[in-house]
């Protein structure tokens, strides 16, 4: 096993959890209202005039204007064209900083030409697609199995979403228990069933619009970082269908922006083991980023099943696969292995595993174990998140930065820091209305360091590759002093 993380130094969970607390409490700093008007006048009226043109014409066509949230942008979503190493370019000819990265999964940064060259070859010789399979299936599964301990076996598809939905049925037919907890604030996809307490801890069911009521009959959520909290559901299912599986993204909600302590995820698998429930770790962004090892390798724990995102597919289509134990997955392949005394789990996937995604995904993996791609993200991310505490506390402001290696934390209103209470219900208007207005500043400030060119996820995460070097790093972080430069107390009434 491949024991080189991304982590060098794990962070104090509590006390950047103080600190997000503290945030809370705090006025709302965020770009000057008159820096903001400038953004938008001179940069996005004047530099993004095609982007603006076909945004608006696509709104015509595609709801909202864009395919997928992360494309979202204050003023207006931005076209791009092309992306390399870490640079992306768009299609007005500017010039940005990724740090959004896809989402997490391009570790080696954007395009790799070690990669791309194996799947124009594919494209040359097979095509993207046959509907049969592919000698890449077994080359990539067997790469995954070699490098993640608890995983024996592995069953590619077509996004963490409908891996995660896969997991949930193998975990009921394999402990014949009904009911799915999940950790409050975490994102498993958009499966009707996890659609439950998603981005904010106690939220249950308030952000799933469109989801029956019923269908979240047998979820149910536990607080980040508090064991008493998981055990006590753990222990009222024991009366209520009892408990399949426990999901958990490992270094915390929404990729660690709600952090965990080192110790969390061991205390969830002795619990699960202890409820007889299927552990269930949600890999898609930590699955080779943390390490080739994945976070599991990091934290040392052994969960049954592991979900894999869009690395697994090397950021080509077909993005998505679950791992794990052979007693276990063998749900997935019954039937067709012969042992017809086993139900098979329902999925499908008419294009998982396709040449074009497995030769892709594993020519990924080998580069980026080749090249030690994770610890050189990680130590870029210490580097950039390093230089933005040095900046926060230049311009004093309230911001509080972390990261996990190269998952990098920037949180300026504490947006994803809310939680809600049910035994007091009547905070709950309340805590909808502060995350309205805190989101509205955290797209303000995406806005700014777009504006200077710099692409974050959500204006609050910034994911670091491969492909950053020192001075790429300073050169980001001379671009967000513009903005720091800029910021001042809002006036929110709030």
């Amino acid at each position: 096993m491949d024991t080189r993380f991304a982590i060098r130094e794990y962070h104090d969970a509590r006390q950047v959890t103080r600190e997000l607390d503290e945030l809370l409490l705090k006025p709302i700093y965020s770009i000057k209202p008159s820096k903001l008007k400038e953004y938008e006048e001179d940069y996005y009226g004047k530099k993004c005039q095609k982007s603006k043109a076909m945004i608006d014409e696509a709104r015509q066509i595609i709801p909202g204007g864009v395919q997928h949230n992360l494309a979202f942008n204050y003023p207006f979503p931005l076209v791009f064209t092309k992306a390399q190493d870490c640079w992306l370019y768009d299609i007005d000819g500017n010039e940005y900083l990724d740090f959004l990265q896809a989402g997490g999964p391009t570790v080696l940064g954007s395009n790799p030409p070690a990669v791309r060259a194996q799947v124009k070859e594919l494209l040359d010789t097979c095509g993207p697609s046959t509907g049969l399979f592919h000698e890449f299936e077994y080359k990539l599964g067997k790469k995954i199995a070699d490098s993640i301990e608890s995983v024996d076996m592995f069953r590619m598809l077509g996004s963490g979403s409908e891996s995660c939905m896969a997991a949930c049925r193998v975990a009921r037919l394999a402990t014949k228990h009904k009911n799915i907890v999940k950790m409050g604030g975490a994102y498993h996809g958009w499966s009707d069933a996890l659609a439950y307490g998603i981005r904010v801890p106690g939220s249950k069911f308030t952000q799933a619009n469109g989801v029956p009521l019923y269908m979240f009959k047998h979820t149910q959520e536990f607080f980040p970082n508090d064991l008493d909290s998981l055990e006590r559901v753990l222990f009222l299912n024991k009366f209520n269908g009892g408990t399949a599986a426990v999901f958990i993204e490992p270094v915390g909600p929404e990729s660690g922006t709600r952090p965990l302590d080192f110790d969390f995820n061991k205390g969830v698998e002795r619990l699960c083991r202890k409820y007889g429930a299927l552990l269930i770790f949600d890999e898609v962004v930590t699955g080779f980023r943390i390490g080739m090892a994945g976070a599991q390798g990091f934290f040392g724990v052994s969960p049954d099943l592991t979900i894999f995102g869009k690395v697994v597919a090397g950021g080509y289509p077909g993005a998505g696969g679950i791992g794990g134990k052979r007693e276990y997955m063998k749900y997935l392949g019954a039937g067709l292995d012969g042992d017809h005394k086993i139900k098979k789990a329902l999925i499908g996937g008419t294009m998982a595993a396709t040449p074009i995604s497995c030769v892709a995904g594993y020519y990924t993996l080998e580069e980026i174990e080749r090249t030690n791609a994770c610890q050189k993200a990680g130590e870029m991310g210490d580097l950039l998140t390093n230089g933005l505490k040095a900046l926060v506390k230049k311009y004093n402001l309230p911001f509080v930065v972390f990261n996990q290696g190269s998952i990098c934390h920037l949180d300026n209103a504490g947006t994803m820091h809310f939680a809600i209470d049910w035994m007091k219900p009547w905070g709950i208007p309340g805590v909808l209305k502060a995350t309205s207005v805190r989101k509205k500043e955290m797209e303000h400030m995406g806005a700014a360091y777009m504006a200077e060119g710099i692409v974050t996820l959500a204006g609050s995460r910034l994911y670091t590759s491969a492909a950053y070097t020192p001075e790429r790093i300073q050169d980001a972080l001379n671009r967000f002093e513009r903005v720091f430069a800029n910021c001042e107390r809002v006036q929110t009434g709030a």
